[in-house]
């Protein structure tokens, strides 16, 4: 599988030279539905996880007693995926309708208090041999991504995340049936398993970290498109939109602001902390977007693609994960957007 990010409309670089301090590389993961093995780079897939190591898991004080199972959300995306391939003209049976209601059903656990243990969800894992520009600590290739898939963590109230740096090599024998919470607070935080189709692509800093000047001169000239454009608004071109920060799952480049604005993190070691990881409900925004790859285009419905891995970190936003310049194996923060 490949995905080929088009080109950007124009070269902003040409237009702004000061962008040229202002780029980095991000790789776009571009996930797809797919049947991921324990040794392949994936998300929502089986981890290479060493079988004499303990599962990780959550003490956090929160609810953690009701919610939907694990393997209903999993069924209940399969019918629907059946659904669409149906004749037109047809549709569920009752007995199909009566299935989904027993799906979508929220379950009470009895006595599971605040802090009993919850297992972790996989959520990612990453081979540095497949992904470009993944940078790992001395002696690793793999990292892999975990949380807990109930909210109420931290100041943000929201998802906590457990990032696991390894040596693949040292793994001799898989864990082959990892634990599942009984149930799921979300089934945003239940990831379909896909595989990956790394893409290098170029990124331009947020607008609002610019200098000033530098901001005024390119709102400026997006007004000029604007006054100059015909009725159809969606092919102005804009700097956040189509010019500056990819979209979607990506590795490293340049995290969007939109929600909250920039804000500046470090680690409690003191060094800068920088865009490990952005997880997003989507992989492009509208039906097709200049970021829709090429191959997704080509596509007799294009927005299928669009939300491959079921993921939706606060409600249809994206979550960034931030790591130690010196060290990604500090603790890391997280942002939501």
């Amino acid at each position: 599988m490949t995905r080929t990010t088009p080109p950007r409309p124009l070269d902003i670089e040409q237009i702004f030279p000061e962008l040229v301090a202002h780029r980095a590389t991000s790789t776009r993961l571009h996930p797809r539905p797919g049947a991921p093995k324990y040794h392949d780079s994936s998300i929502g897939g089986p981890l290479l996880w060493p079988a004499d190591e303990p599962w990780p898991t959550c003490h956090h004080a929160h609810p953690r007693n009701r919610g939907r199972r694990v393997p209903d959300v999993y069924r209940e995306r399969a019918m629907l995926r059946e659904a669409e391939n149906l004749a037109p003209g047809t549709s569920f049976t009752e007995e199909d309708r009566a299935l989904l209601a027993t799906l979508r059903e929220e379950h009470q656990i009895p006595d599971l208090g605040e802090t009993a243990p919850v297992p972790l969800l996989p959520v990612a894992q990453f081979f540095t041999k497949d992904v470009p520009g993944l940078e790992a600590p001395q002696g690793t290739d793999l990292v892999q991504v975990l949380w807990c898939p109930f909210d109420g963590h931290g100041r943000q109230g929201t998802v906590a995340v457990d990032v696991r740096w390894r040596d693949s090599s040292r793994c001799e024998e898989v864990l082959a049936t990892p634990p599942l919470p009984e149930v799921v607070g979300f089934d945003g935080y239940v990831p379909e398993p896909c595989t990956i189709a790394p893409e290098q692509v170029m990124e331009h800093e947020y607008i609002e970290l610019l200098d000033t000047d530098l901001q005024e001169r390119i709102e400026e000239w997006e007004m000029q498109l604007e006054e100059e454009a015909e009725d159809d608004e969606e092919d102005i071109l804009s700097y956040q939109g189509d010019l500056s920060i990819a979209p979607g799952w990506k590795v490293g480049g340049f995290a969007a602001w939109n929600v909250t604005g920039p804000a500046e993190i470090t680690c409690s070691c003191g060094s800068p902390l920088r865009l490990f990881l952005t997880i997003a409900t989507y992989e492009w925004g509208g039906v097709v977007s200049s970021w829709t790859p090429l191959e997704d285009r080509q596509a007799s419905s294009p927005q299928d693609n669009k939300h491959p891995t079921e993921v939706r970190p606060g409600r249809d936003g994206a979550l960034n994960i931030f790591a130690c310049a010196a060290d990604p194996r500090h603790e890391h923060q997280i942002v939501l957007q």
